[in-house]
């Protein structure tokens, strides 16, 4: 991602759009007892297109953010945003990330590993909330709407941050080869 002041400032515009719209409409959606959190699918967007750096980055004021938003620990959803955002990253770095499926499957497994990650800190935090065997539903179902809401959300991200990425995510092309004929 080129780094400018014009940059900054599109990501901490992006940063709070994603909290507002999340906790003033998404998180209102209920769809099969569970609601879709685009906090991971921003941090897994921002890692997958501007790499490691800026994915932990923008995942940390995302986690800020909607923690004081939301009058939480402070800190928690940073620190597990941190990780998907820096993973999301460091993925882009190691493999080809133009193939189609990378945002509905990476969402899927941010998604899971957020929520999991999030509720065992919440545990071991000795926050008092109920527990049962419907929280590991309610985990799955809210992942697999992630899964199909990471395609939309990667899309908007992309058409955002277009002007500030330094080389796009496209499908690359083979080689072409071309064959001699001698006579």
């Amino acid at each position: 991602m080129n780094v400018s002041v014009a940059g900054v400032l599109r990501l901490c515009l992006l940063v709070l759009t994603v909290v507002v719209f999340q906790l003033a409409v998404v998180g209102q959606i209920n769809l099969f007892d569970a609601n879709a959190d685009l906090l991971p699918l921003a941090a897994l967007s921002i890692g997958l297109l501007a790499r490691p750096v800026a994915g932990a980055t923008v995942g940390f004021l995302l986690g800020l953010v909607a923690d004081m938003a939301l009058l939480q620990t402070l800190g928690v959803t940073s620190l597990l945003l941190i990780g998907v955002g820096y993973l999301a990253g460091r993925y882009r770095e190691l493999r080809d990330a133009t193939h189609k499926m990378v945002p509905p499957v990476g969402g899927l497994v941010a998604t899971l590993a957020y929520a999991a990650a999030f509720s065992l800190v919440q545990f071991l935090l000795g926050v008092e909330s109920p527990v049962s065997p419907l929280v590991i539903r309610e985990i799955v179902v809210g992942a697999l709407i992630n899964a199909l809401l990471a395609i939309p959300v990667f899309a908007a991200v992309r058409a955002f941050l277009r002007a500030d990425l330094i080389d796009d995510l496209r499908p690359r092309r083979r080689p072409v080869t071309r064959l001699r004929v001698t006579s």
